[in-house]
């Protein structure tokens, strides 16, 4: 099992238990995997600040720092995918470890090959197919590889926030971006400062910016970008 774009994975996985470390080592790498682990949650921390992961594998139920308080505080710096491995199956367990910033959430025991279609599903989420490189709204182009948006082949002027913004969505067109993940990409405020800076851009890219049909708002989960075809 590889990554959606067809390379292995390079995986993190912390679990306090040395059996298990070994026993999902031995199987991500026999799946083509690179694999890294640490036993509790400072290894982790110490492990990211010198490696890039395209997935942790993370046990709740650690000493000292559990899984679901690291999950929370990864978040608030990185969007590297993590699959929450634990003991407890309760609901109630798996919409904390949800609503913490995991990707999903596998209770133990379980077994090995459902593990691994969860890795890949999470991993084809986090690897889309390669970008076009352009995309269309009317009479409006977005250039994704100069990061430049042209009406009528007209270069059209975008803040620094704009073009952060418009490179999100359009990483991702027809996909629900979080306010908070454009808010952090963009490098505003995650209030009401990414509303605004979603108005000043549909002004560039809309026809009737108050009718908008390409920028579109998902209510309570963020904004999409629709382009044409």
């Amino acid at each position: 099992m590889k990554a959606a774009d067809g390379s292995p994975a390079n995986i993190l996985v912390v679990d306090d238990d040395d059996r298990i470390r070994e026993l999902l080592t031995r199987f991500l790498r026999l799946r083509g995997h690179a694999v890294m682990t640490a036993a509790d949650a400072e290894a982790a921390r110490r492990m990211l600040l010198s490696f890039e992961f395209d997935l942790i594998v993370l046990d709740v139920m650690m000493p000292g720092e559990d899984g679901i308080a690291l999950t929370r505080s990864l978040r608030a710096t990185r969007d590297t995918p993590i699959l929450l491995l634990t003991a407890r199956g309760e609901p109630a367990d798996r919409i904390a470890g949800l609503s913490a910033g995991a990707d999903d959430y596998l209770p133990k025991p379980f077994e090995p090959e459902e593990l691994a279609l969860r890795i890949n599903a999470i991993l084809k989420r986090a690897r889309p197919a390669p970008a076009a490189e352009a995309l269309t709204f009317g009479d409006v182009v977005w250039d994704v590889k100069r990061a430049e948006l042209r009406r009528d082949g007209v270069l059209v002027r975008l803040t620094d926030a704009e073009r952060s913004l418009m490179r999100e969505l359009a990483a991702r067109p027809g996909a629900t971006v979080s306010r908070e993940e454009l808010a952090r990409k963009a490098g505003v405020a995650a209030d009401r400062s990414i509303d605004v800076q979603v108005t000043r851009l549909r002004r560039k890219l809309e026809s009737d910016p108050a009718e908008p049909v390409w920028l579109q708002t998902v209510r309570g989960q963020g904004y999409r970008l629709a382009p044409d075809g």
